[in-house]
């Protein structure tokens, strides 16, 4: 009895191993019997099948990461453009997603098609000043909606497509750094340019202010210079008339003092001359 019993346990043992399985909670499943799909299992716990008729497919169910290869991209102005882009997707609909594409191997290899194919057909109408400007956030809605709707035959949702990197092809960077280089060169020399005729127009107008400034002091200082020597010679004026002996005499000094003090000038001239009339008896003035 107990040689039937043990080999029969072990069998319903074994029955009841393979026909028990756990779905994760980041998993989903489907029961395929021979191949067929006969049930889908979105939430998460422990299930049944029926041992060696029936087998379980996993499909992740959280929000995968797709890493598009690089593409070439010819803006609408001809101009080249190296896009690096990125999607996150997630499976919606498990039984339509194995039908199609059975696997995420040949799922990420579809998405990847369909979103470079996507990226050439929306960045190709936009010139390259677009795609480099905030702009492109606009473009991307409109690449993440487009693969959206291919998307939706495999039983997937785009969650988001991004561009991680736009790049010009190397023989495009370097023609467009040496026109920048122009391009800064000629504002240079233009700016250069600029300063230098500011600095002339300055220097201009401060010589010319210098030369009005020192014209109006001169014009004052020979007014003054004239109204002085007017005073002066009217107060000579007045002190001749006054007195003309001494006014004769005042100037005698002061001729003396000129012709006189210092200097190596020697004069000779006679005691009795013009010059030395003071040098003589002065009689005092009488009333």
């Amino acid at each position: 009895m107990k040689k039937i019993i043990l080999p029969l346990v072990g069998i319903i043992g074994a029955a009841v191993f393979f026909s028990v399985f756990i779905v994760k909670e980041v998993n989903q499943a489907i029961v395929l019997q021979f191949g067929d799909p006969k049930r889908i299992i979105t939430n998460p716990g422990l299930n049944f099948k029926i041992p060696f008729i029936q087998n379980v497919v996993y499909l992740d169910k959280r929000i995968l990461n797709l890493d598009a290869p690089p593409e070439e991209v010819i803006a609408s102005d001809q101009k080249r453009l190296i896009v690096d882009a990125f999607a996150r997707f997630q499976i919606i609909d498990p039984l339509k997603f194995y039908i199609s594409v059975g696997n995420e191997r040949v799922a990420r290899s579809r998405l990847s098609t369909i979103i470079n194919s996507r990226i050439r057909s929306v960045l190709g109408t936009q010139r390259l000043q677009t795609l480099l400007s905030e702009d492109r956030t606009k473009q991307m809605s409109l690449i993440q909606d487009g693969v959206n709707n291919e998307a939706e035959k495999f039983g997937i949702k785009i969650v988001d497509v991004r561009i991680k990197r736009a790049d010009l092809p190397p023989a495009n960077s370097d023609a467009i750094y040496r026109r920048m280089q122009t391009e800064r060169e000629r504002e240079a020399k233009e700016f250069r340019a600029k300063g230098a005729e500011m600095a002339v127009t300055i220097t201009s107008t401060a010589d010319k202010e210098v030369t009005v400034i020192l014209a109006d002091a001169q014009k004052k200082s020979e007014i003054m210079k004239g109204e002085g020597d007017g005073l002066r010679n009217k107060i000579f004026a007045d002190a001749f008339g006054r007195d003309p002996e001494f006014f004769a005499f005042y100037r005698a000094m002061q001729a003396y003092e000129t012709a006189l003090i210092g200097g190596d000038t020697s004069l000779i001239l006679s005691p009795d001359s013009e010059f030395f009339k003071f040098f003589g008896n002065i009689k005092p003035k009488t009333e």
